[in-house]
């Protein structure tokens, strides 16, 4: 689901933020999160963005309040909470419009039973932990999700990107683009970008099929492979092969494919000055109106949005 999605909640004024830190201080997961949030609060006031960053204590100890966002935060290595605390903090930050979790937080959530069919981003480092929740939430790759009012982020550095998309979807390009100067971030990775080492380490023991074919698709994106020809070259047919990657992946093949491809579009849109028809034919689309079309029913934009999205948040 696009942060487009998140326009109800823009409209707010002020937008109340809570972020409950169930771990270290000085973690990347929580400081990637919080500090593009603390820097959007100084440049827009409290009239617009009211932040409350509180720990699973202290937001014990204040009133309950009406929030419009709760995450529940941790590095993907903190301990779980004890189990009367956790659910004292998650029936807190479920009573906002919007809530969710970051790093650890997001396993926690599974686990409490809260995430049912939902789709999450865990953290590739804890997929071992996984096997108990399978049915309780739905495991994605991607670095950050947002399905229905569930907000999720695998944590460590995409917190980074997570936050910024944020505060791009509640507050506005311009006031990302400064935060951007700000704190040295050239690039913000969308949402449905990968854990690069997520397949790997979740599959890569178990179904080794399906990560070779996965590898197959990301080192022939410029000739596309067809399903046929990739499931012959790892040995399977082709209905074995959909199944692995609905069972897994949630997706068919040629639908993964694609969105592989159209990522890597739009990341040579936003780091390159290849012309749009240059990158499309990159990307394995002969045609510019079909590029054009699948791009925007991925992303919510044409490939000529997209780059002058970025011409228009390049500094001055």
């Amino acid at each position: 689901m696009s942060f487009a999605n998140l326009t109800p909640l823009a409209r707010q004024r002020p937008l109340r933020m809570l972020l409950v830190n169930a771990g270290e201080a000085d973690a990347i997961t929580w400081a990637g999160l919080v500090q593009p949030l603390r820097l959007a609060a100084t440049i827009l006031g409290k009239d617009a963005l009211q932040l409350e960053t509180l720990t699973p204590a202290q937001l014990m100890l204040a009133p309950p309040g009406q929030r419009h966002l709760a995450l529940l935060v941790a590095d993907e290595n903190q301990a779980p909470m004890a189990s009367e605390l956790s659910r004292a903090v998650i029936e807190r930050c479920r009573a906002a419009d919007y809530w969710g979790g970051v790093g650890a937080g997001v396993l926690w959530l599974a686990e409490a039973g809260v995430m049912a069919g939902v789709r999450v981003a865990l953290p590739w480092a804890l997929y071992a932990d996984t096997e108990h929740i399978n049915e309780r939430a739905i495991l994605t790759p991607h670095l950050f999700e947002l399905d229905g009012r569930h907000l999720s982020c695998c944590g460590g550095a995409a917190s980074i990107d997570f936050s910024l998309t944020l505060i791009e979807a509640l507050f506005g390009a311009t006031v990302q683009a400064a935060i951007k100067e700000a704190l040295c971030i050239e690039r913000v990775r969308g949402h449905e970008e990968r854990q690069r080492v997520a397949l790997q380490a979740r599959f890569g023991a178990l179904q080794p099929r399906l990560s070779e074919a996965v590898t197959l698709m990301e080192t022939n994106i410029e000739e596309p492979l067809s399903t046929d020809d990739i499931a012959n070259l790892v040995g399977l047919s082709r209905r074995q092969l959909e199944r692995l990657f609905k069972q897994y992946l949630n997706s068919l093949p040629s639908r993964y494919y694609l969105e592989l491809r159209l990522q890597r579009a739009r990341q040579l849109l936003l780091d390159t000055n290849h012309s749009i028809v240059q990158v499309g034919l990159m990307c394995g689309f002969s045609s510019g109106s079909h590029f054009s079309t699948a791009f925007g029913a991925l992303f919510g934009n044409t490939p000529r949005e997209e780059r002058q999205r970025k011409l228009a948040n390049r500094p001055a």
